[in-house]
């Protein structure tokens, strides 16, 4: 049985299921009747499908006593036999009478049982009209238009026609002609029963992923359990450091029994220290074990969730043709990339923005075939709808191999509505001119129809990609075509957000909002009509305070340097300076509860990894908050020009045989505020400790010429190195690799299976502090 059809049918009547077969039968046909037309290709193969979907239909149909269904189904099937063995061309006009064959079933379907004998005898006769229309499709003059679809009463919303969130609603179910959409009416008395309504499942859903992301949560609290444990273990092995000198002392001694008794507490001491680092080890793996499967749990969860994109545009193909087919063209569209994933309510919501784009396609673009001739091109014009993952985004493109836009023309329009001069119009790139279309009642129609012209449409796009922290750009090719990119996130139940400190709480921005995080040197600040600024790339960029845009109050004026968080784009792109960069997290969102209403620059709410709570901000608000703040002036001042304040910085030695490694933990040191020096195997290090200055040593353990073990036992020994921390960070993770490392000196032993940048940062501190004394 299909994932989408539900497991238990015995709650359904008949009627539901041939409703539910009627469905899915319908899209075989529509989708083979498209392709058919499309590629011309008339075997037995293509012809075959469509076949089956009839003689399905009629049988489902005199089941359940629907004789019209069953007399339709047999006249397409008589059709397809015909076309089969080469006695009937489907033509296009042949095909819009079969399609209309295909909208009068489902309507039929669709239609509640009390309320379809009424509903059938009002459109008796438009209904005799297309059975005529199939009974004699043979004999169709040219050109034909499609014969209008039967007006039948708008059947319930049953078992086939659900909110996709209902487990028990069919997937594919195509929606009628896009000549006539039935709306839902009223659930009568004795309706068949119905799955949960969507928004229970929805709230379910929210339930189950809130749930999994805290026992997630929960498995995170483990780590600083471990770390605490840890801090033990270097205590306790002072202790026994302690105890063995005290020991020695006694032996030097003349007293036998204090050197039994001394003897005695040192032998106790070591199954002390053995027994510790088995416990550190089984929690180390108990948290692995638990972290991977509460993180399986929110993917399973969050599986849940996700769409095939197909169930979102199974209906194009046939609207891109029949209203080409109106307009006197010849378009078909081509859809790739069906089995991507979509999260549902993101699928939900680009109905509308895809659906505006195609129907622009359509109109704008593509010519009738006489003028695609004389352009030189198929007279068939080709739309490709594709969407794939990319970089843990959703990547929809469409495009065309239409006439593409006249970007002259739009400089034109930009000068004629006075948004610009002359000579800035002359200046601006394509991309830029293309910004223009985006902008609300900009169009570049000479008329207005029923499809466009109005300048409605890819403002709308815009915003609703905007709405859900996506982005939409396009291209042109005069004469070639025409290509609309939009990139979104693959989910909004969660997001992958860059997490900062602001006044001392942590916020969260949307990573796709984020342009670049850097640090920006006091020096490279510069100000002007009070505004503070910094050049970046040949840009002037201005520093803002995240602290003040959220009424927090005034930040710190630090002497180091500022952590910043681009944001914005094009001339509109601002440096947010933050108290301190975090890392990136992945936040099962959390709706704000709707008594506090739209709360200002504050999308949402999550959890962090350690059950710390983090306000997402909504970067959109955030930029208009800053425009706002710029137009009234009063920014606070970021930036201070003494560097008396400058304390002194702790060194590190990082050794490292591993380019990626050394460089990863230089650069995380560095950004810590750390001065860092790298090694590239032990000898190197051994030579470059043996320099002096260095606060701490970060080594791996296997490398060329002198490995890590070695190292530290060397820096051990040596009269004035002794004192000096070193932690080993190693793929080693076996209790007895740990306890080798140990045993040779080591302070703290991290293993790189369970790394990320806060595990490194956090022993560091542990061991030496913060950077500056």
């Amino acid at each position: 049985m299909s994932q989408d059809q539900p497991g238990d049918l015995s709650q359904f009547s008949m009627q539901d299921l041939f409703r539910m077969e009627a469905d899915a039968q319908c899209q075989v046909l529509t989708e083979g009747l498209l392709t058919l037309e499309r590629s011309r290709d008339g075997s037995a193969a293509a012809i075959e499908p469509m076949m089956r979907a009839a003689h399905s239909i009629k049988g489902a149909a005199a089941i359940v006593g629907l004789d019209l269904v069953v007399q339709l189904a047999h006249g397409m099937e008589d059709a397809f036999l015909a076309a089969q063995h080469g006695k009937l061309a489907l033509t296009p006009n042949r095909v819009d009478v079969l399609l209309s064959g295909v909208d009068l079933i489902l309507r039929v379907a669709r239609l509640d049982e009390a309320a379809a004998p009424a509903g059938l005898a009002a459109a008796a006769g438009q209904i005799r009209q297309t059975m005529a229309a199939i009974a004699n499709i043979a004999f169709l003059p040219e050109p034909l238009a499609p014969p209008p679809p039967p007006a039948l009463a708008p059947a319930p919303v049953g078992a086939a026609a659900v909110d996709a969130a209902a487990p028990t609603a069919p997937a594919s179910s195509p929606p009628p002609s896009p000549q006539s959409t039935p709306q839902p009416a009223a659930e009568e008395a004795g309706a068949p029963a119905r799955p949960p309504a969507p928004s229970k499942v929805a709230h379910n859903f929210d339930r189950l992923l809130s749930l999994a992301s805290e026992s997630r949560i929960n498995a995170h609290q483990l780590h600083p359990l471990i770390q605490e444990l840890q801090r033990f273990k270097r205590n306790q092995g002072s202790l026994f450091a302690q105890l063995e000198q005290l020991h020695e002392a006694i032996a030097n001694g003349a007293d036998a029994a204090l050197k039994e008794k001394s003897l005695l507490a040192l032998q106790k001491s070591h199954p002390l220290k053995q027994a510790m680092l088995e416990h550190i080890a089984a929690f180390e793996s108990y948290e692995r074990r638990v972290l991977a499967v509460a993180g399986g749990l929110v993917d399973e969860v969050l599986t849940l969730r996700m769409r095939p994109f197909r169930d979102g545009v199974q209906a194009f193909p046939r609207m891109v043709r029949d209203l080409a087919r109106g307009m006197g063209k010849e378009v078909s569209l081509r859809v790739v990339g069906e089995d991507t994933l979509v999260d549902r309510d993101i699928l939900a919501r680009i109905e509308s923005p895809l659906n505006h784009i195609l129907r622009n396609a359509v109109d704008h673009g593509m010519g009738t075939p006489a003028e695609r001739a004389a352009a030189g091109k198929p007279p068939h014009g080709s739309i490709v709808l594709e969407a794939r993952h990319r970089a843990g985004m959703l990547s929809i493109e469409i495009s065309d191999d239409g006439a593409g836009v006249d970007l002259e023309r739009i400089r034109q329009a930009v000068v004629e509505r006075g948004m610009a001069g002359e000579a800035m119009a002359a200046a601006l790139s394509a991309a830029e001119l293309l910004e223009f279309l985006f902008l609300p009642a900009f169009s570049l129609k000479r008329s207005a129809n029923e499809i466009s012209g109005r300048g409605v449409g890819l403002d709308i796009v815009h915003e609703t990609i905007r709405q859900q922290n996506g982005t939409v750009r396009l291209e042109s090719e005069l004469g070639h075509g025409f290509r609309t990119a939009i990139t979104l996130p693959l989910t909004q139940s969660v997001v992958r957000a860059l997490v900062v400190d602001i006044k001392g709480e942590a916020y969260a921005i949307p990573i796709v909002k984020v342009e670049r995080v850097l640090k920006v040197a006091q020096d490279a600040v510069h100000t002007l009509e009070n505004k503070q600024f910094f050049t970046l790339r040949d840009e002037h960029l201005g520093l803002v305070s995240a602290a003040q845009l959220l009424d927090l109050g005034e930040m710190a004026a630090g002497a180091g340097e500022l952590p910043v968080v681009l944001i914005g784009a094009a001339g509109r792109r601002y440096a947010l300076v933050v108290d301190a960069i975090r890392g990136e997290q992945s936040l099962a969102v959390q709706a704000l509860d709707p008594v506090f209403g739209k709360l200002r620059d504050i999308s949402a709410a999550a959890l962090l990894d350690n059950g710390e709570p983090v306000l997402i901000l909504d970067v959109p608000d955030l930029l208009l908050s800053i425009d706002k703040l710029l137009h009234q002036g009063g920014l606070h001042r970021l930036a201070r020009a003494d560097q008396a304040a400058r304390r002194k910085t702790k060194r590190i030695l990082v050794v490292d045989d591993s380019l990626t490694v050394r460089e990863m933990e230089r650069k995380l040191l560095l950004g810590r505020g750390f001065e860092v020096d790298v090694a590239i195997d032990g000898i190197d290090g051994w030579n470059a400790v043996r320099g002096g200055g260095y606060d701490l040593v970060v080594t791996d353990v296997d490398m060329p010429r002198l490995d890590g073990i070695e190292l530290v036992a060397l820096i051990k020994k040596d009269l004035h190195l002794h004192l000096l921390p070193v932690m080993i960070v190693s793929y080693k993770d076996r209790p007895e690799d740990r306890a080798r490392g140990l045993a040779a000196g080591a302070d703290y032993y991290l293993t790189k299976g369970s790394f990320h940048d806060e595990t490194l940062l956090d022993a560091v501190l542990d061991l030496i502090g913060e950077a500056r004394l």
